[in-house]
């Protein structure tokens, strides 16, 4: 029995949620490593810190300590290796109608006075791509941040997410993600309703196709960005992952990830 577009749409959504806490996904053989072989995602070591791509040679093959996911069995993987690009080692996303990523696990902290520095560079355009219609909703860039929470308050429509999230992987979805994503259409810090559920908000952090081939350096206050795009404290933070996908515009994309960092602050 074929399935149905909404249901489609929900397991790649649960799929995508699942992944970015680390956990990597549908449990068998749904998952697999670059090399072809499934993992077992709770096996997934949790971290301190983040690994970084300039730490590490030129290669293919998995940076260490990040985690590959894919979307779902019928999703071509969007290819991931270390380049070295002016002297210093960055990940490069080569994405042809296809969409996959990488993520990190982490032990959970305190999202107060934490922040995310990363830097990345939009190779080529989408531009078809708009991320506020689900149809079209790709990115060349996107960085995302998981948050635990107490799911008991959730509406009920949310918390059949959740179970069937739980019933389809046998794992449990973050409480709440935030995404930053590089937008072709949307406007700078524009907040973003993911269409399936509401524990997913984008927010943009580069517009436009004019800064093709620039590298763009972010940093962004975590709770406060939580705090806008939910209205409530965020719990810790629990994985990152990224993303690069040109599945929904049948499109081909190239991108470039430097370092990604978790900065502690002192409050002022």
């Amino acid at each position: 029995m074929p399935i149905k577009p909404p249901f489609r749409s929900l397991l790649l959504l649960t799929t995508i949620v699942i992944s970015l806490a680390g956990c990597a996904g549908l449990t068998g053989n749904s998952i697999e490593n670059e090399a072809g072989q499934p993992f077992n995602a709770d096996q997934l070591p949790a971290q301190e810190d983040l690994p970084k791509f300039s730490a590490e040679k030129p290669r293919a093959g998995m940076p260490d300590g990040w985690h590959f996911y894919r979307i779902a069995p019928y999703k071509k993987n969007t290819l991931y290796r270390l380049e070295n690009y002016q002297g210093r080692t960055v990940l490069a996303a080569n994405s042809k109608t296809s969409a996959s990523g990488l993520a990190v696990k982490l032990r959970p902290r305190s999202a107060q006075n934490l922040w995310l520095q990363w830097e990345w560079k939009a190779v080529g355009a989408i531009p078809q791509a708009d991320n506020a219609d689900s149809q079209h909703d790709d990115a060349p860039l996107r960085i995302l941040v998981a948050f635990d929470g107490n799911k008991s308050k959730l509406p009920l429509k949310e918390k059949l997410t959740f179970e069937m999230a739980s019933l389809i992987s046998g794992q449990e979805m973050p409480y709440a993600t935030v995404m930053y994503i590089w937008s072709g259409k949307n406007s700078v810090n524009t907040v973003l309703n993911n269409a399936h559920t509401s524990r997913v908000k984008m927010i943009v952090v580069d517009s436009g196709w004019d800064g093709l081939g620039e590298w763009r350096k972010h940093e962004r206050d975590l709770a406060a960005d939580y705090k806008s795009a939910y209205g409530e404290t965020p719990g810790n933070v629990i994985g990152i992952a990224l993303l690069t996908d040109t599945d929904n515009t049948k499109s081909e994309t190239r991108a470039l990830y430097g370092d990604i960092e978790l900065l502690r602050k002192n409050s002022k």
